[in-house]
């Protein structure tokens, strides 16, 4: 949860240093989502909490994973439901898994 607030905050305040409005804001979380999960394995909040994003079978996330895991967590409602292994509805539909680095 930690890292999702770090995301969504960094979105808030660029959305707000140019004066954009609500829709701006996920715009923005959703872009740092699709740039940063391909390329560094995790966001940004992901980063700092020590969090790696990696396919379920440990490969490398690939470029249509993270869109789809940002829409669905956009989406909020896959995000809040879990499986026994607490891994949420978009990480399974995306075939991903968050692991401590």
């Amino acid at each position: 949860m930690g890292a999702l607030f770090v995301d969504y905050g960094a979105a808030y305040l660029l959305s707000g240093f140019f004066g954009w409005d609500a829709l701006a804001i996920l715009i923005i979380f959703g872009a740092i989502q699709i740039v940063f999960l391909p390329t560094l394995q995790g966001s940004p909040g992901h980063r700092l909490f020590g969090l790696t994003l990696r396919r379920s079978d440990g490969g490398w996330v690939g470029l249509w994973r993270p869109v789809v895991r940002t829409i669905l967590l956009i989406l909020v409602i896959p995000a809040v439901i879990w499986d026994s292994d607490h891994r949420g509805v978009h990480d399974k539909a995306a075939g991903t898994v968050l692991v401590r680095s």
